[in-house]
């Protein structure tokens, strides 16, 4: 089939991928100059399975109340609130039921286990090294902390997971370089998770499927889908329409604007996240895999030879503004554990600040398989997880588009499920 993908994200990318794997002449559509350059551009790179859960869970509505007066939130919101971005809480706050939010983390922990069998699977085959290290541990500053790790430590047991959760002194054995005088209760370490650099990960992919004969059009924003047709593009700037068998949507927040002219009412939102990325200083200062900061909702990763630090939900306000409350508590945490890993003057090369636009549906689980529109199929709404969930949604895609059963339930990834 001539297949369309619209979006060279680490969605896109995988996506496109998966489908030339197949067999299939597929053309994928960039507004950007090159591949992972938006939500796939600086990530926390982990992969962890097991703490892959919907943001819509009981008690969570509470909990964003209780953090607007707290300096180093987690969550934040920015008002004023748009009325998509209110009609988007409303219909978060309802799936944060018990049973809503039980049927959606299993759907999410069944893709992300199947995604990284998935993307260890791609990275032998291809033999692609993209800055990977292996292990990821939650720290754990108080017995209260501890306290409140306990509900997802039992759903790690239920899943079968490995992990163990370790004394203070266990955990400077594994992260010598973390800071001793900050305090710390212990951690919650997970030897099969792992840290890795997403966009690298996307680049490489990209130039394997160029050598499957993908076609990559950069610089190149798709204007209209044709409600009659919805496999025959309108690219802006270009008076002839582009017709495909089968057109895939991948391109985040903007997909929903794209598909809403064709009666499709997708509840995307943009829920922003943040990372600093510096060069390391001196190694033997630096933490050597993932850490997050259980109290913080803060990533420590390393990269390479760099460090990044990523974390925080803001709801509402715009990609260009950059809260500065956001920033400071990345570096708190980076110097609460790591104060000598980064180099963090200009004059050494400077800090990369992001800040991205998660594409989230209010319930969790993306959107994956068929529109229910002649020609059209999605992969979009992977939230913060898209690179957790990358390389399963494309393979499950791939599989449904071709006829065929996915290797895993794919019940509740179609677009019923928020009907």
């Amino acid at each position: 089939m001539k297949v369309a993908v619209i979006g060279a994200g680490i969605i896109g990318i995988t996506t496109a991928y998966e489908l030339a794997m197949d067999g299939h002449e597929v053309t994928v559509f960039e507004r950007r100059s090159a591949a992972a350059e938006e939500t796939s551009f600086a990530n926390a790179g982990i992969v962890a399975p097991g703490y892959v859960t919907p943001w819509a869970a009981p008690g969570m509505p509470g909990k964003v109340l209780s953090y607007l007066f707290s300096r180093h939130t987690p969550v934040r919101l920015s008002l004023p609130l748009s009325r998509q971005d209110m009609a988007w809480m409303w219909k978060w706050k309802r799936a944060c039921k018990l049973e809503t939010y039980l049927a959606n983390r299993a759907r999410l922990q069944r893709l992300a286990f199947y995604s990284r069998h998935r993307l260890h699977v791609l990275s032998a085959e291809r033999e692609l090294d993209y800055e990977r290290s292996a292990g990821y541990m939650v720290l754990l500053r108080s017995e209260q902390d501890s306290q409140l790790v306990q509900p997802g430590l039992q759903v790690l047991r239920d899943l079968g997971v490995s992990f163990r959760q370790i004394n203070a002194d266990e955990v400077r054995t594994i992260e010598p370089a973390l800071n001793p005088a900050t305090p710390l209760l212990g951690a919650v370490h997970l030897p099969d998770d792992e840290v890795a650099n997403c966009r690298q990960f996307a680049l490489l992919l990209k130039d394997e499927a160029l050598w499957l004969g993908v076609n990559f059009r950069f610089n190149t924003t798709v204007a209209q889908l044709d409600p009659a047709q919805p496999a025959t593009l309108l690219i802006a700037g270009d008076p002839v329409p582009r017709r495909f068998d089968q057109v895939v949507m991948c391109a985040g927040l903007a997909s929903a604007a794209l598909v809403k002219p064709l009666g499709l009412d997708i509840p995307l939102a943009a829920v922003y996240g943040y990372s600093i990325s510096a060069p390391i200083r001196a190694s033997l200062d630096a933490p050597l895999s993932a850490l997050m900061d259980e109290r913080y909702k803060v990533a420590i990763s390393r990269l390479g030879n760099r460090v990044r630090v990523a974390g925080s939900a803001e709801i509402g306000g715009s990609l260009d503004h950059k809260r500065q409350d956001s920033l400071k508590t990345l570096y708190k945490v980076l110097q609460d554990w790591f104060p000598g890993a980064a180099q963090l003057a200009s004059s050494n090369g400077g800090v990369q600040v992001w800040k991205g636009a998660r594409p989230m549906l209010p319930d969790g689980p993306p959107l994956i398989g068929n529109s229910g529109r002649a020609g059209l199929w999605f992969n979009l709404g992977h939230g913060s997880s898209g690179w957790a969930l990358s390389c399963g949604s494309a393979r499950a895609l791939a599989d449904l588009m071709a006829g065929r059963p996915a290797e895993i339930d794919m019940e509740g990834f179609d677009l019923s499920r928020l009907t």
